[in-house]
């Protein structure tokens, strides 16, 4: 493996971490009373999102380790609540990804991705639903900006028209002044200014 390739790969893995550590920061707000709220991602309540990210999670689990998880497995663990299933997944991801080393193709949907791009792709989606659920709970926690403008970079690289409105709604229009994760957000299909529900 070069050390360019190597390069990549680091700086892929240690995004995706960095996008968990936001995210496990969201769940901590997570109670059953917000599970019924409706969320940034248009239709979905924040127990719907959860399970989501919780299947984010497997899939990037799968890619990693190139075999399927069993779905079920800490299902009665974590039972009544679905923020405990996230967090021991999106930890079990941390493992999983810190020894990814390999340079295969993984396919994704319809794509073929190298590791450090399935890491990256795996980052937008987790740092971005961490922001799904803060703001469900009432909580301001803004991505960290410079974790924001890698995050909007690479979104406007993976993320095309194809893929609305089936992945990702229409992008929303901000101020040019606005800070990147505003942009990413509205990139995204979400609007920045999504008010908390009370």
């Amino acid at each position: 493996m070069s050390g360019e390739w190597g390069l990549a790969l680091t700086a892929g893995v240690a995004l995706l971490e960095r996008a968990i550590d936001y995210t496990l920061g969201s769940l901590r707000v997570v109670t059953p009373a917000t599970l019924c709220r409706a969320t940034p991602c248009a239709g979905w309540t924040l127990h719907t999102l959860l399970e989501h990210v919780t299947d984010s999670l497997r899939t990037l689990n799968d890619a990693a380790s190139g075999h399927n998880h069993a779905p079920a497995r800490r299902a009665t663990a974590c039972a009544g609540n679905p923020a405990l299933l996230v967090r021991d997944d999106a930890t079990e991801v941390l493992g999983v990804w810190a020894g990814t080393l390999g340079n295969d193709l993984i396919p994704i949907h319809d794509r073929h991705l190298t590791s450090p791009m399935v890491a990256a792709v795996g980052a937008i989606e987790i740092a971005v639903h961490g922001w799904d659920v803060a703001r469900t709970c009432g909580e301001q926690r803004p991505i960290p900006p410079l974790m924001a403008e890698e995050l909007l970079d690479l979104a406007r690289l993976f993320v095309t028209q194809e893929d609305r409105p089936d992945r990702f709604g229409r992008q929303v229009t901000v101020p040019a002044c606005a800070p990147a994760q505003d942009h990413l957000l509205a990139y995204l299909g979400r609007d920045p200014n999504w008010p908390a529900c009370p």
